[in-house]
């Protein structure tokens, strides 16, 4: 799997940080998605997967490898 983030789009909402926080995270000033693994273990799929669906304007994007 390999993720992608739009900065752009991102509004801080926060729902991939709390689906995956192995993988997403927050900027402290901005409040803006920080990606942690572009590529995470197979274990974390499936929050990821869930990441991506909450986001509330599909600023991820997951491809299977």
């Amino acid at each position: 799997m390999h993720i992608a983030v739009d900065q752009e789009a991102c509004v801080g909402a926060g729902q991939c940080v709390l689906s995956a926080p192995e993988v997403f995270d927050q900027d402290d000033e901005s409040g803006l998605v920080v990606l942690l693994d572009e590529q995470p273990p197979e274990e974390l799929h499936r929050d990821v997967r869930e990441a991506v669906k909450l986001c509330p304007v599909q600023a991820l994007a997951a491809t299977e490898d």
